[in-house]
């Protein structure tokens, strides 16, 4: 059977399924997304994202409608009981990649623009259908699918299960998962606050032995508590009306919340043993999971997305053996693992219960943020291996300047690569965009961008289509590695 229905079969639209149909399909792919709800859902679940994932939705050509709907906090606390500051991360009102390095969201309403982005992009979307199953072959896959209607067919080049951390088509593909041991259970509540009054606009994780809690301002009037169950605890104990008040009673607000969600859940790390099975991939929570405590979970299924999303444009475009796509968990598996030890390290200092270990816990950490140093820190690894050089900055991400005149750089930038040069240079193949310093258009961004070049010792870098450096060097040198690379890829 080599008709297709579609380039690309997305399963689940959430945030992480809904970018990667956006993108594929601005890359030039037809693709069908499709959810079992017959809408999106209309619940609280991420807290927050970063700059990068902004600048992702800028590609996407909604970042002016995000920002909006979400609120930037001044920085991100650990604090003791007592309030004392254990760990403190401050928030850049504009980071290294041109957008705020923290953004609180109500999900819903991003997730609402989304949606409305792959209407405009032309993405057929199908909602209330449930994927059953799937077989493939050497031209595609045959996802079986089942709506009102009863149940059908759907063929596809690729398909790539968004589909959550219970995903059916991680289990139709039979992949396990590695599980880190660190197994938590909370009460999440997420609440409208008329009247905030004095309730503190901030983000902490408070560390109380007693029974840790995280507090955060979300976007609006939104505000969400989560608290740790104690051993011994039920989830239908801590879900009652009389416990939850009993929680919220020392905040005084109990006379003016409107409760939007509550539920219990627990917090754990896993990883997919194989993120690729032939011409199914799996991507977010269907490949990873990790504690909220870095407040990274999102963001890292978003990060899937834009860098699976060209390459499976250049495969299904001739333009690369598919063997580029195994690249994708080489690339991301390593990043994602290291955020998740960095949550489980952030969860290991909220998350204890003896007060006597606490106390010590304090001790030390207050006297290493007196010397001026910090347990954990959120700045990530680089991309390393995949489709890459081994050349100085390779696998970090291309920063995005800003001109006096408020334009981002990448909206010089289209969604293929692009070779950024000091100055113009003849002999650069044609089908690589150039972009030279010395050129008018780049002038408000020339300075910024050279003096990063200084650093990298580079005269050039070619930067992909997800903003990440390929390599740095001599412009030659340079098309030769990418060339020189994509043999094992490019067809």
């Amino acid at each position: 059977m080599n008709t297709h229905d579609c380039d690309l079969l997305v399963v689940g639209l959430g945030p992480v399924g809904a970018v990667l149909a956006a993108l594929a399909q601005a890359h030039g792919l037809s693709v069908v997304a499709i959810d079992k709800s017959p809408t999106h859902f209309q619940l609280p679940r991420a807290a927050v994202f970063d700059h990068e994932i902004m600048r992702i939705f800028q590609t996407l050509g909604v970042a002016e409608r995000i920002e909006p709907l979400c609120r930037v906090p001044e920085n991100y606390k650990f604090i003791t009981a007592s309030g004392e500051t254990l760990l403190e991360f401050p928030v850049a009102a504009v980071g290294p990649y041109g957008w705020a390095e923290t953004y609180a969201l109500h999900q819903p309403a991003v997730e609402q623009v989304l949606r409305t982005r792959l209407d405009e992009l032309g993405v057929r979307t199908e909602l209330g259908v449930t994927f059953l199953d799937l077989s493939q072959d050497e031209e595609g896959v045959t996802a079986t699918l089942a709506d009102e209607d009863g149940i059908r067919g759907i063929r596809s080049k690729y398909l790539v299960g968004c589909d959550g951390s219970w995903s059916p088509v991680r289990e139709a593909l039979g992949i396990s998962l590695d599980d880190y041991e660190f197994d938590e259970p909370w009460l999440v509540l997420d609440t409208i606050v008329d009247e905030p009054g004095d309730l503190p606009i901030v983000c902490h994780q408070i560390c109380d032995p007693e029974r840790p809690v995280t507090y955060m301002a979300m976007s609006g009037k939104r505000f969400r508590w989560e608290f740790m169950l104690k051993p011994g605890e039920t989830p239908d104990e801590m879900l009652s009306d009389r416990r939850i008040a009993q929680l919220l009673d020392p905040w005084d607000c109990s006379e003016r919340i409107t409760l939007e969600r509550k539920a219990v859940y627990r917090f754990h790390g896993l990883v997919a043993d194989r993120w690729r099975a032939g011409r199914v991939l799996i991507a977010g929570d269907a490949a990873h999971q990790m504690p909220p405590f870095a407040g990274q979970g999102m963001c890292s299924g978003i990060r899937d997305a834009a860098n699976l999303a060209w390459k499976l444009a250049a495969v299904m475009r001739g333009e690369a053996q598919a063997e580029l796509l195994d690249s994708y968990q080489a690339e991301r598996e390593p990043h994602v693992r290291a955020i998740i030890a960095t949550a489980i390290a952030m969860g290991k200092v909220v998350c204890m219960l003896d007060k006597g270990a606490a106390d010590g816990r304090n001790a030390e950490m207050l006297a290493r943020k007196a010397a001026g140093a910090q347990d954990v820190s959120i700045a990530y690894p680089d991309l390393v291996g995949g489709f890459l050089t081994q050349s100085k900055g390779a696998g970090s991400l291309f920063p995005q300047p800003i001109s006096a005149d408020g334009t981002r750089f990448d909206t010089l930038l289209g969604h293929g690569p692009a070779l950024i040069t000091r100055s113009f240079e003849s002999d650069v193949p044609d089908g690589m965009p150039q972009l030279a310093l010395d050129t008018p258009k780049l002038a408000p961004f020339a300075p910024a961008i050279s003096a990063w070049l200084d650093g990298m010792e580079a005269q050039a870098v070619l930067v992909r289509a997800d903003r990440h450096v390929f390599g740095t060097g001599e412009t030659g040198q340079l098309m030769r590695a990418w060339a020189g690379e994509a043999r094992a890829f490019v067809a």
